[in-house]
């Protein structure tokens, strides 16, 4: 199960193994920051509150993007946090720069 808070809505849906974050809040109309969908605006990061280990690894998008500090955090970008599994139980929040 997946719980995401886009900018002023939330959801609740089935994990989908295969597709990003943001590629799971676009597809169930969820209001989530993003300019580009290939990791280089940085518009969707977001906080993966719970489940960053349901998550494949920082991608090197992430890397020239984000901060190291923001990966001890939970920050990943929504674009590039892709979900392993269909069992996954994963919380996360777009949170934007601007």
């Amino acid at each position: 199960m997946l719980e995401l808070k886009g900018l002023t809505k939330s959801i609740r849906v089935e994990a989908e193994a295969g597709l990003s974050l943001l590629d799971i809040a676009l597809k169930h109309n969820l209001d989530w920051g993003f300019s580009c969908t290939r990791g280089t605006c940085a518009r969707c990061r977001c906080l993966v509150i719970e489940g960053g280990e349901f998550l494949e690894d920082v991608t090197d998008e992430e890397w020239d993007r984000l901060e190291p500090q923001e990966f001890d955090e939970g920050y990943r970008l929504g674009c590039q946090a892709v979900v392993k599994s269909a069992d996954a139980a994963i919380k996360a929040e777009n949170r934007t720069y601007f």
